[in-house]
């Protein structure tokens, strides 16, 4: 890979597209949500759709609205007069930002600076949010807005000048792309340019997707599928945390449940178990939102959008995600048995005891004075 840059390129057409994923609700009713924010936000709202990309299959098609928006500043840049938020029957919203991007190529790098933690699209991601929340109302089940949110960053460059290839252009200006993707402002090392650079893929001679874990580079024309995709796998990202998050919240309170059992062993057995109900509650929400998660997105007839996925996840992490995620929801349903087999050897126990009692009452009985002639 050549470390050398050339001449200075400058960004003629192009947009940075500022990600916030958060976690809603344990579920969301589109159809309900649709109708409840086209009744109560027709002023604001610009426009609604439930299609997805053409190679796209969702189950079920998530629902897109955009809202008008006053500009935010951001350094130097601005926001654009509009907002995405996307809706996804799981419990997750993506909240999408749009800054115009145009002059020198280096300039970007202060755009990424700027936007890493941004106080401001932080709060102003939150706060739509929670206002859609308030809107749809019933249509989420369980609501609450997690304190987590999943933020990525998508520089998407449609022409430069010079006008450049695909490789061309991430042989030439490697470094400084890497300094975009990795938010740094000191030069890297080699090894680390490799490393941001090496989830590259291209479908044409003209373009170039690099995908790093906190920003991703789209470069040339007609990138929006490759843009679902990545945001798509930021929602992911966001549900896999949360619910191994979840799982291990639920694994402390089964632990303490069964160590609290385990403990009260040589005491008089009760009848009454609330924490088995919890517990199995906890299973089933996590395994009913794994499978939601996993299974929301097919990509269908196009191998290069498969591929473009393949990379995101292994930049993301998802499959140790997900292979975490399913040793936990294991242990939770192994503990659970436990729960469940204790709970088996307490009842066998008042049986006993139970039995015990009646034959010695029976026993007693026919000492007492007069049992005799009964």
């Amino acid at each position: 890979m050549a470390m050398e840059e050339v001449a200075p390129m400058d960004v003629r057409k192009g947009v940075c597209f500022a990600l916030f994923a958060y976690e809603v609700g344990l579920a969301i009713r589109l159809d309900e949500a649709e109708r409840r924010i086209t009744a109560m936000t027709q002023r604001l709202r610009l426009g609604r759709t439930r299609r997805g990309p053409r190679y796209f299959e969702y189950r079920p098609a998530p629902l897109r609205v955009t809202f008008e928006a006053d500009p935010l500043a951001i350094g130097e840049f601005h926001s654009g007069v509009s907002v995405d938020v996307v809706l996804y029957d799981f419990g997750a919203v993506s909240v999408t930002y749009h800054l115009p991007l145009e002059g020198p190529f280096s300039r970007l790098l202060d755009l990424s600076e700027a936007l890493y933690d941004n106080a401001l699209l932080l709060a102003d991601s939150r706060s739509r949010v929670e206002h859609l929340l308030a809107t749809i109302g019933e249509a989420v089940e369980r609501p609450s807005v997690s304190d987590s949110v999943e933020d990525y960053v998508i520089f998407q460059v449609e022409e430069c000048t010079p006008a450049l290839a695909g490789d061309e252009l991430c042989a030439a200006h490697a470094r400084a792309i890497a300094q975009i993707l990795r938010c740094e402002r000191l030069p890297l090392s080699e090894q680390e340019v490799q490393d941001a650079l090496s989830c590259r893929i291209s479908f044409g001679m003209d373009d170039a997707t690099v995908i790093d874990w906190n920003a991703g580079l789209l470069y040339g024309r007609d990138t929006d599928d490759e843009r679902a995709v990545l945001e798509f796998a930021n929602v992911e990202l966001l549900e896999m945390r949360h619910l191994d998050q979840q799982l291990s919240d639920a694994l402390d309170q089964a632990y303490e449940a069964l160590t609290r059992r385990m403990e009260g062993r040589f005491r008089w057995p009760v009848l009454s178990d609330t924490d088995k109900p919890r517990i199995a509650q906890l299973q089933v929400d996590s395994a009913i939102l794994f499978e939601r998660v996993t299974n929301a997105l097919k990509l269908v007839g196009d191998q290069y959008l498969a591929r473009v996925y393949r990379l995101a996840s292994q930049r993301f992490h998802l499959e140790r995600w997900d292979a975490g995620i399913l040793r936990k929801l294991e242990t939770l349903n192994s503990i659970y048995g436990k729960m469940s087999d204790q709970a088996a050897t307490r009842r066998m126990e008042v049986l006993e005891w139970i039995i015990i009692i009646l034959i010695a009452v029976s026993i007693a009985v026919m000492f007492l004075p007069g049992a005799a002639g009964h």
